[in-house]
């Protein structure tokens, strides 16, 4: 009977395991699906543990250097030969920690791409006390995402009603809420993306003023922003690096301010080229702020006092690309890198 109990208790984990260090751009053959077993009990001489179900994983461009074998990061390398990790949403299924119950939903960092974890350490995860929201939120406008937007736009451009702001990526994750934010400070807000139906996005959903593809710009990027912005750009919220920044650094205001959240133009090369235009940090005066979200979460309740509000009333719009099921991940993940995604990438792995 005993043995009967225990087999009870077990059930299938899916899991997406990491196969090999990758170089140069990533293929959903370095990533596979493996299956074990897990028991829906913690051990009792366990302490201070969670056991969760994972609803909503998500998909984060920052994720590509963590497939590499890295050295000096502000990110641990995955493990090879076990299951990824990353933001997401689960449930609590079991607890011997005081601050967590069976029921609670949370969101938090290192959260394994498997349909059930066992979380020892849970200093980097939140309970979710809004749960009037649609959980899959805190994947991204109510989690890290949102989070990176309200840094960099507030904390780290200082922005002015009427100034002119320019977001490259603008149709993902961060790059949305930014141009959002700016419009209901009275910016006027440019975003680039990188096809038709995200610029259409851009303009007739999330309000930007104007956007442009990219890819129809390439040959002269500094052109394309000197017709956006003929008097210049006072914020550039950065995410792409490469030739965009370099035509940006061209078209910036004097005392203009650039937040560097991501290059992902670069995350794929092994020996990225160098940046050309910087002299125009000097002459023009630009502060140019590289920043990580993780050194900012002590501001996440007054994040939620701004953000909350603003999605009850619907005046902030959000855009979500739903993969459906674990073993759509490994997808889902690689198609950042191409732009596949519309909105905020992230994989369904339950609906509770």
């Amino acid at each position: 009977m005993a043995a009967e109990a225990v087999e009870e208790e077990e059930v299938i984990n899916k899991q997406i395991i990491l196969k090999h260090y990758v170089t140069g751009f990533p293929n959903e053959s370095d990533l596979q699906l493996k299956t074990t077993a897990i028991r829906l009990k913690i051990p009792a001489d366990t302490p201070n543990a969670i056991l969760v179900k994972n609803l909503y994983l998500s998909c984060d461009p920052y994720m590509r250097s963590r497939m590499s074998n890295l050295k000096g990061s502000y990110v641990e390398s995955f493990i090879v030969g076990s299951p990824i990790t990353g933001y997401g949403v689960s449930k609590v299924v079991d607890s011997t920690h005081p601050d967590f119950n069976k029921g609670d939903f949370i969101w938090g960092f290192t959260v394994g791409w498997e349909e059930y974890s066992l979380i020892t350490d849970t200093q980097s995860f939140f309970k979710i006390q809004h749960t009037e929201i649609p959980l899959s939120y805190y994947t991204g406008i109510l989690g890290m995402p949102g989070m990176t937007a309200y840094v960099g736009f507030y904390e780290i451009c200082s922005p002015k009603k009427g100034e002119k702001v320019f977001i490259s990526a603008a149709a993902g994750a961060v790059g949305q809420l930014v141009g959002q934010f700016a419009k209901l400070l009275g910016c006027y807000v440019v975003g680039s993306a990188g096809s038709s139906e995200k610029v259409d996005l851009l303009k007739n959903k999330f309000g930007f003023d104007e956007a442009f593809n990219y890819k129809e710009e390439e040959e002269d990027l500094n052109a394309a922003l000197k017709r956006y912005f003929p008097d210049g750009i006072d914020i550039y919220f950065e995410n792409v690096g490469g030739k965009m920044l370099e035509a940006v650094l061209l078209n910036m205001r004097l005392h203009g301010r650039i937040a560097v959240c991501g290059m992902i133009s670069e995350y794929n090369l092994e020996k990225p080229p160098g940046v050309q235009n910087l002299f125009n940090l000097i002459s023009k005066r630009i502060r140019m702020e590289g920043f990580l979200v993780f050194d900012y979460f002590h501001l996440y309740s007054k994040f939620l006092e701004m953000i909350l509000p603003h999605i009850k009333e619907g005046k902030v719009d959000y855009v979500e690309d739903l993969a459906q099921g674990l073993e759509n991940g490994p997808a889902a993940l690689i198609g950042l890198f191409s732009g596949l995604n519309v909105g905020k990438q992230l994989v369904v792995v339950s609906h509770e």
